[in-house]
């Protein structure tokens, strides 16, 4: 593991630290057992705690989590956050650990960095994708999306993000409460997504959303070349939800498409053990 910092060996099967990208950035990596990398990318404002209900994967596969740039326990800095540099980040994050035979997995704005990493660098260290609940065009008119951008409503965009920098507690409060099929976040799981939320500046959150809800990768899923695992729920109060992975699905050539029922915006979350095994069954037959 060239370039990566180990500060924290908690078990055998576990080591955290820094990688220090190629514009000296340091981001924070937990690395779990041993195996097949899957990679696990989180969303806008989250960070890698959003995965701990995959941890129990490390029993088969290699589960590295990341904390993006500005989020997390990840340096925020007030350049670089853009889909394409974040998508640069991981492949620093890629080299530093030394990883091939990847599954390079996004959640909502991770879907977008994946995407941009096969734009960037194609099935180079990859074996297979990973797209769970994401949009590849936010602002699309298709009838497919889903998103409350669609059509182009950049004004509405604007909107929100100033609503979010004049209550940034309550924008949050509520945006994790969406993400969940109810409307409603579990005590416990408001606290501590809230949390994390909260961890990203005012102007990192804004400057990054704004790059990606205007960001177009519909031209890139059918240039996918290798495997593609497509996981939905069904979003009611926050997008994306079946429509969406169909098309998803639907524009990649070898995909395979799973919707939890039980799940919003979190189907890693809220049906975590049906997400896992969908993980484990797709990875375990590649080849």
């Amino acid at each position: 593991m060239d370039n990566f910092e180990a500060v924290e060996t908690l078990n055998d099967n576990h080591v955290a630290g820094w990688v220090t990208t190629t514009d000296s950035i340091k981001l924070w990596v937990d690395v779990h057992g041993r195996g097949r990398p899957i990679v696990l990318i989180h969303g806008w404002t989250m960070s890698s705690e959003f995965w701990r209900r995959q941890l129990s994967l490390s029993e088969k596969f290699q589960v590295i989590t990341i904390d993006l740039r500005g989020h997390g326990r990840s340096q925020s800095v007030l350049r670089g956050n853009t889909i394409p540099r974040y998508a640069r980040d991981m492949r620093d994050v890629i080299r530093a650990l030394g990883l091939t035979n990847i599954m390079l997995l996004g959640w909502s704005m991770g879907g977008s960095v994946v995407m941009d990493y096969w734009q960037q660098y194609g099935d180079d260290k990859l074996s297979a994708l990973g797209l769970v609940e994401t949009g590849p065009c936010p602002m699309s008119a298709a009838p497919w999306n889903t998103h409350r951008y669609h059509g182009h409503k950049v004004d509405l965009m604007h909107a929100d993000l100033a609503r979010m920098k004049e209550d940034r507690s309550t924008f949050g409060t509520n945006f994790v409460n969406n993400m969940f099929i109810d409307g409603h976040a579990p005590a416990h799981a408001l606290k501590w997504m809230h949390d994390e939320y909260m961890k990203v500046t005012d102007q990192t959150a804004a400057t990054i959303y704004e790059d990606y809800a205007q960001r177009d990768y519909t031209g890139t899923l059918p240039t996918v070349t290798v495997p593609a695992l497509v996981i939905y729920g069904r979003s009611k109060h926050m997008c994306f939800g079946p429509s969406t992975g169909r098309f998803v699905a639907g524009s990649i050539p070898d995909s395979r498409f799973v919707i939890l029922d039980k799940s919003g915006h979190l189907p890693f979350y809220e049906e975590a053990d049906l997400f896992n095994d969908a993980i484990s069954h797709f990875a375990n037959k590649l080849s």
